[in-house]
């Protein structure tokens, strides 16, 4: 965790520049998200865990949602809340919640997920199911791949971290494991667009049974 809040603090407000209003760029991605909202549907909390520069949690507030964003990184919670006043931004980590258990009707992890080693991952699903309600939705976006992407340097930034790449079938046994259903698995073939990664994108939806 100091390795991906290190990079995050430091490349922070070039991430923020390049990502700014992402989802204009993909609508699969706006029509994912606005599918999720109408699951959550109103009434409910969301949490956002790893939201960076919030653009998802505004987006999702946007639809309707009552969201608040966490992230690892002081500085991306900073420009968060600078960008988007209005909403609710907390500093922390998605493996250990301060959330009570059964109290959020949502969690979405936007690309959140991709600096957890495998082994680890059981772990933070349990952490997921745990703060969810029964019935509560969960919404997971990751890379597909089977070797992890390593960033060195970017925007001349002295950092580097991995980013994993993932298998949908892998994730959906590991979220079954720790109590989820899926309800519905998307890929999306590699775009060339705006922030666009050229490996195919996973979305998956599940929700917390019982």
């Amino acid at each position: 965790m100091t390795d991906t809040r290190t990079f995050y603090d430091t490349v922070a407000e070039d991430y923020a520049a390049h990502f700014r209003d992402f989802l204009a760029d993909w609508p699969l991605e706006r029509a994912i998200l606005a599918a999720y909202a109408e699951q959550v549907g109103p009434g409910g909390t969301v949490a956002d865990l790893g939201c960076g520069p919030g653009e998802v949690t505004a987006h999702l507030a946007g639809l309707g949602l009552s969201v608040f964003g966490l992230d690892l990184s002081e500085s991306m919670i900073a420009i968060a809340r600078r960008e988007h006043p209005a909403l609710r931004f907390e500093q922390g980590s998605m493996r250990e919640l301060s959330m009570a258990d059964g109290s959020l009707a949502g969690v979405v992890s936007w690309y959140s997920s991709i600096h957890t080693p495998l082994d680890e991952l059981p772990a933070l699903f349990a952490e997921f199911h745990r703060v969810l309600a029964p019935g509560g939705r969960l919404l997971l976006a990751f890379q597909v791949g089977d070797v992890p992407l390593r960033l060195e340097r970017p925007w001349g930034r002295d950092v580097a971290l991995d980013h994993h790449r993932r298998r949908p079938e892998q994730m959906a046994e590991l979220l079954s494991d720790a109590g989820f259903a899926l309800r519905s698995s998307t890929v999306r073939e590699p775009e060339e667009a705006r922030g666009a990664s050229l490996v195919p994108q996973a979305f998956l939806l599940a929700q917390k049974e019982g």
